[in-house]
């Protein structure tokens, strides 16, 4: 009989073991979550617990709440209104962070109550995370109070020097008035203990999260105000410096990922990689286990050494790339700390262009709908390497970049967001061709026009960026000088014109007439690359000491030169360079945006074989001689013309000959019409002409035989004697046709009726 049972109770352990298994048990406390691992948050284990609120802005979805010596941050996904000390019922679900969060799905205020006690905190407490979202009080000096933007609402901002380190508070006020008496005063700060983090979810800052400006206590004013601070002299500024580092060296191990001779290496371990600031300039070899020494600090914004010391082990333990795609390099989310920053990837994408410059060489990719670089910076002069010759990749090839991975920043408080990256070149080995592009064709053009207007826009957002940056700093010296607010106005002006329509012979006097400004009033002109002198020139400038600055293009030749001459027995001093060099780079910027803008535009409408207007260009200038003539009444003619027989040409000489005979054949019908008609190559050897008419058909007719006369001679391409022939067709406006569509149409069909008719007496000679 227990024989029997034994199988129906092993039958029962399983589906109790099974059910165990699918129903985890609920969490009830912070202390059971803050002793979970990430790995067992990301499983959504249930949570029900109840604590107290200690930090709830009402924006953001930050909650922070606090059981004791316990703390948890919670992302409240329900609208509701709390204040620092109710005591809630919160039930959610676990999620991975830096530490394992809960993720809200009700909360239930059970009852109003106290805070509970801040604990003192050290700078090395906070930066270690030892009181991550406890509440903490510290003692500071405030260094900046100013008013900011959290994600969604305005706060204000403190940066406050502790003994060991800088942090930041994040108070939830506006009051602009009470800022002014907290600088240089010391503080005893009561907050949430936070962090910044970096790409990979790493500590990388301390912040804190005060509920209001109560939580600032003033402990000891600043002796001096802004304005009774003596005033002292720019270049005597250093001798007022003085820094206290006890930040102790520290050793780190891995393989060398990447190595600047006295700039920088990388070295990865696992999943681990950080960069080392370093001036050695000894020979490493990519791949070797090293060890590297050096001071913890802040590179950008995330985890690095400096002054580092590298000791080479020879050991060779090549770190393999992780293959990856945009979204994988380029998309952060908080709930996903596992991002690639100084990692080793590799990544395909299409080359958009290929810029050598002075400093270092980048390639624009496109991967999925998204730009990102690849770059190999230069060695550096002092180690006598060779510069290689720069990889030469069409434009439109799909390649595979291997390199480092370089994040320029991630807001580990948006849920998610797109982060700019790029991709640091070892060498040019680094880059392969995947696939070659395909043969140059209308839809090719046109991705390759997509890409070049791709980058006009980052060039224009450079641009404003460069403004914004330039007005934040007018807006910061304005008190001090007038004079240089007024130069900071001029250079945005200018800005303006440079992504504007003003001519750009005035943006260039504009240029000459502002630094004209910052040098008192000194003469300055700007010589142009094809001759042109724009400026205040003097007619004798022998006399006078003349400073000049090239402006500098991204590539090849300089693209002028910028002139002021000054009275000799005035000295030199550095400022001149300065405001030339300014002057010389806003003359580059403003240069090179408007060729960029007019290579465009003529890509755009016309062709680039035969150098006459393309199909764009013909339906867009049908589309406004239709407009005029339906109000004029005027008479248009379209007329189509399809080359017979430009098959044979091509298969017998070439499609060198073929295309130089279809240039031969454009010059010659051009020459044909007058100076208000368009003629157009619409693709392959088919041509229209759209000519105004004056007296309807009879014009018509003469106009049809100028451009069959042009091929009564053979034409000379080459050595070659070409014999071409034409079928042409013409549609009247409004005779055949009131719209564009209808007009080409009736035109085309005109032209394939005539060459059929062709066909037609080949084939059946009387």
């Amino acid at each position: 009989m227990t024989k029997r049972l034994i199988p129906v109770i092993a039958i029962i352990l399983g589906w109790t073991s099974t059910a165990w298994a699918a129903s985890p048990a609920t969490l009830t406390t912070l202390g059971q979550i803050a002793s979970l691992s990430n790995a067992q948050a990301n499983q959504a284990l249930p949570a029900a617990f109840e604590a107290t609120v200690t930090y709830f802005p009402g924006h953001d979805n930050l909650l922070f709440m606090q059981e004791g010596d316990q703390a948890v941050f919670v992302l409240a996904t329900t609208p509701i209104k709390l204040l620092p000390g109710d005591r809630v019922l919160v039930r959610g679900t676990t999620q991975v962070s830096f530490r394992p969060i809960v993720v809200s799905n009700n909360i239930t205020l059970l009852r109003h109550g106290d805070l509970p006690k801040p604990v003192p905190a050290t700078f090395d407490e906070l930066v270690r995370a030892q009181y991550d979202c406890v509440l903490v009080t510290i003692h500071a000096v405030v260094r900046t109070a100013e008013l900011g933007w959290s994600p969604s609402t305005r706060v204000t901002y403190l940066q406050l020097l502790m003994d060991g380190g800088y942090v930041e508070a994040m108070v939830d006020s506006t009051d602009e008035d009470s800022l002014k008496g907290l600088l240089d005063a010391e503080v005893e700060v009561t907050g949430i203990a936070g962090g910044r983090f970096d790409n990979k979810m790493q500590i990388s800052g301390v912040l804190l999260h005060v509920s209001s400006l109560a939580g600032v206590k003033v402990l000891k004013r600043a002796g001096a105000t802004l304005s009774s601070v003596p005033v002292t002299p720019m270049d005597k500024i250093l001798a007022y410096y003085h820094v206290q580092d006890l930040s102790q060296r520290i050793r780190v191990r891995g393989s060398i990922t990447y190595y600047q001779p006295g700039t920088a290496i990388v070295l990865q371990d696992g999943a681990k990689s950080i960069w080392v600031a370093t001036p050695v300039r000894s020979p490493l070899r990519i791949g070797d286990i090293a060890d590297a020494t050096g001071f913890p600090a802040i590179h950008d914004g995330f985890l690095a050494l400096t002054h580092g010391e590298i000791e080479d082990s020879d050991v060779w333990a090549p770190v393999t790339p992780q293959p990856a795609t945009w979204r994988q390099l380029g998309y952060w989310s908080a709930n996903r700390p596992d991002g690639h920053l100084y990692d080793l990837v590799s990544i395909e994408g299409q080359v958009a262009t290929e810029v050598r410059g002075a400093m270092q060489d980048e390639y624009v990719l496109a991967s999925d709908g998204r730009l990102f670089s690849a770059i190999y910076s230069h060695p550096d002069a002092a180690s006598l390497l060779p510069l290689p010759a720069m990889k030469d990749i069409p434009p439109g090839s799909r390649v595979r970049v291997t390199g480092i991975c370089i994040i320029e920043g991630a807001n580990p408080y948006n849920t998610s967001q797109e982060v700019p990256f790029h991709i640091l070149l070892r060498s040019f080995d680094d880059i392969s061709v995947v696939a070659r592009p395909s043969l140059v064709n209308t839809r090719n053009l046109l991705l390759v026009l997509g890409l070049l207007l791709v980058v006009v826009f980052v060039v224009i957002a450079r641009g404003w960026a460069l403004e914004r940056k330039i007005r934040r700093q007018t807006t910061i010296m304005s008190a001090r000088t007038k004079a240089e607010a007024e130069l900071e106005r001029q250079r945005s002006r200018i800005l303006e014109d440079i992504n504007g329509s003003r001519p750009l012979a005035e943006i260039i006097e504009e240029i000459a007439a502002m630094v004209s400004s910052t040098l008192e009033g000194t003469p300055c002109w700007c010589e142009v690359a094809d001759g042109e002198t724009l400026g205040v020139c003097p007619k004798e400038p022998h006399g006078l000491r003349i400073v000049l600055e090239e402006i500098p293009a991204r590539s090849g030749p300089a693209l002028g030169a910028l002139y002021a001459g000054f009275n000799p027995q005035r000295p030199q001093i550095d400022s001149e360079i300065v405001a030339l060099q300014t002057g010389a780079r806003l003359a580059t910027l403003a240069i090179e945006t408007r060729r960029l803008y007019t290579d465009l535009r003529r890509r755009s409408e016309f062709d680039l074989l035969t150098d006459i207007h393309n199909r764009f260009a013909m339906e867009k200038f049908i589309e406004l001689q239709i407009g005029e003539a339906r109000l004029s009444g005027r008479i248009l003619g379209l007329i189509y013309i399809d080359l017979d027989k430009f098959k044979p040409i091509n298969d017998t000489y070439g499609h060198h000959v073929g295309d130089l005979f279809l240039q031969a054949v454009a010059l010659r019908m051009s020459r044909q019409l007058l100076g208000g008609d368009m003629l157009a190559r619409l693709g392959g050897d088919e041509f229209a002409a759209l000519v105004s008419l004056q007296h309807g058909r009879s014009d018509m007719d003469k106009i049809l035989a100028r451009l069959e006369s042009c091929f009564d001679e053979p034409f000379s391409v080459e050595g070659n004697l070409l014999h071409g022939e034409a079928s042409i067709g013409f549609a009247l406006y409004p005779e055949n046709g009131a719209t564009q569509d209808s007009l080409l149409s009736a035109a085309d069909a005109a032209m394939y009726a005539v060459k059929k008719g062709k066909q037609q007496a080949e084939e059946n000679p009387a």
